[in-house]
């Protein structure tokens, strides 16, 4: 989720699959499932279990915040360190200069020996203001002295100075590895179960980061890296729709937006736990090593029921449902049975004949099109963006980034709350403009104290996390059925884009401070206030053909009644 980027950034199928359960689809499975309970005690156990991957997949998705994280570090003073000596000794001010009052990371003043030679030797009567010319200065060598604890890939291999991109690159290739893995892994998962995809899918990811943490080299880091998110990004979206495929149809917006929270605070318990294990191979080994757990989904787990019947396996998905009846201890007649199996087959023939007349939504829904893609792109660079540069800010970052995940868990459930009450463009527009207000106030006032700009950021993560639920509810309803899938994939495929920048984002810092902050209120001011043109579609139903998603401003629905085609 956002956050993700978060968490919320890296992930679109699910919102596309939950789309799809409009007016037309309320079936006989949704009415078996109401009589079995929406919620019993057979989709607690299986709801519980479906959490744990969507901890996992926070960890997989952001955990190279941390294992290629830049540290802080100063020039090897030869004629003044020793192999004792801190990052703060007192002629580290006569040696060299300073950014923002602390040590410059590549620069030191040139050494002028009194007697011409330089002195290797360490605290030597050498190391003297007076030989030091604070009006000249150097480019470091390639020792350094570091201020934290912290073991990085950085320190590990030497990325230094003008070698610091490669730190940034890994986050670009990790959502790279998403851009592939999201779409495949979906494909994979209607072809072979869902079940099957992310139990496998949730080992293989295990198996990827306990090998990276091993690597020798740079790239070999960076190929295990895309090798997790190609096999691992699918568990989100892939246990989002196992939740709340087998709730009730009253139970799956509550369903959706709790199992969401799990992935919010998964990423609160990356900071906890990257603050603990502070060397990148070991926080890898901790965090992947668990992962391994996936495989026992194959037995543990049910099968998706709405899969087995896509793909005619009746007898399987009524077993499910008659195990679900008995663990809930409610009655199931074989009537009921027998109409799904029979309904299921009408639909299957029924889908064989349906045309999705995507040509004609472009030339119709253009602009629509154009605007939503904006927004997903938007949503992707500032959630995402504002996670990777919650470990600048000052005071501790693992503090930090920890508060960065917790604060997305009222931002997923206010829009319960506004989406109905204020209307979804509203809240959208709203909660983008309180963001980039934020963000750009945390420009003029974050150099007031370290409580200031961490305030600001926070309410600025809780209003793109807010958002970004609503755009997810939003952007499901503002397209017709034959091609809402299609579309929301375009959309969301080009969104992430905005995920694949957003790592890069903290180098802009090197050409002014708050760059960075910059770029994000400015997309966030100019697609929140895009986002008026969107048609309302609070309290409407579910557009079914073309005209009725170009009449979207038309007679609104009851409340009561557009609640149950959601």
């Amino acid at each position: 989720m956002a956050g993700g980027h978060v968490s919320n950034e890296n992930h679109s199928n699910e919102t596309e699959q939950f789309a799809t359960h409009d007016a037309s689809d309320v079936n006989i499975l949704d009415a078996i499932l109401v009589r079995i309970g929406e919620f019993g005690r057979y989709q607690m156990f299986n709801y519980i279990l479906l959490c744990i991957p969507m901890i996992f997949n926070a960890f997989q998705s952001i955990s190279y915040v941390f294992t290629a994280s830049p540290v802080v570090y100063r020039c090897n003073i030869t004629q003044c360190d020793s192999p004792n000596s801190q990052y703060w000794e007192a002629w580290v001010n006569f040696t060299i200069p300073h950014k923002d009052f602390n040590p410059d990371q590549c620069h030191r003043y040139v050494f002028e020996s009194p007697i011409g030679k330089q002195s290797s030797v360490p605290s030597s009567p050498y190391c003297v203001p007076e030989n030091f010319d604070s009006t000249r200065q150097e480019k470091c060598g390639k020792d350094f002295k570091f201020r934290d604890e912290e073991y990085t890939i950085s320190n590990d291999f030497g990325f230094f100075c003008s070698e610091e991109w490669k730190l940034n690159m890994v986050g670009t290739i990790n959502n790279v590895g998403q851009f592939i893995g999201i779409p495949l892994g979906g494909l994979l998962a209607d072809r072979y179960g869902r079940r099957t995809m992310l139990a496998i899918g949730g080992f293989l990811s295990s198996i990827m980061g306990i090998i990276r943490s091993f690597s020798p080299n740079y790239y070999m880091f960076l190929s295990f890296e895309l090798l997790d998110m190609v096999v691992g990004s699918t568990l989100f979206p892939t246990s989002f729709l196992l939740a709340i495929e087998l709730v009730g149809p009253k139970r799956r917006v509550a369903a959706a937006t709790i199992i969401t929270i799990f992935y919010s605070l998964g990423e609160a318990l990356l900071g906890v736990l990257a603050g603990q294990f502070q060397n990148w191979r070991v926080l890898l080994r901790v965090l992947y090593i668990p992962a391994a757990v996936h495989i026992f989904f194959l037995v543990l787990l049910p099968e998706s029921v709405r899969w087995l019947l896509s793909q005619r396996k009746e007898e399987q998905a009524i077993a499910i449902l008659r195990r679900a009846a008995r663990v809930n201890k409610r009655s199931l007649s074989d009537s009921s049975l027998q109409q799904l199996v029979q309904s299921n087959k009408e639909k299957l023939a029924e889908s064989n004949e349906t045309t999705y007349p995507i040509r004609k939504a472009f030339k119709r829904f253009s602009w629509r099109i154009a605007n939503c893609s904006l927004c997903w792109f938007t949503h992707t660079l500032i959630a995402l963006g504002l996670s990777l540069n919650s470990v600048n800010l000052g005071g501790n970052k693992y503090n930090n980034f920890m508060l960065n995940g917790l604060v997305q868990v009222p931002g997923l459930i206010l829009p319960l709350f506004i989406m109905n009450s204020l209307g979804r463009r509203t809240s959208l527009c709203g909660s983008m403009l309180v963001c980039a207000i934020c963000i750009g106030a945390s420009i003029i006032f974050g150099k007031n104290g370290h409580a200031t700009e961490l305030t600001l950021f926070l309410i600025g993560k809780f209003a793109i996390t807010c958002s970004f639920q609503v755009l997810y509810f939003f952007t499901s309803e503002i397209f017709p059925t034959n091609v809402r899938n299609s579309l929301l994939s375009l959309c969301s495929m080009i969104g992430r884009i905005g995920s694949m920048i957003a790592p890069q984002t903290p180098l802009l810092a090197n050409y002014y401070e708050f760059a960075p902050q910059l770029l994000f209120a400015s997309f966030g001011l100019v697609s929140g206030f895009l986002t008026l043109f969107f048609p309302e579609t609070a309290n409407k139903s579910l557009p079914t053909t073309m005209d009725e998603a170009s009449n979207l401003d038309g007679k609104s629905k009851g409340k009561d009644e557009r609640d149950e085609d959601i």
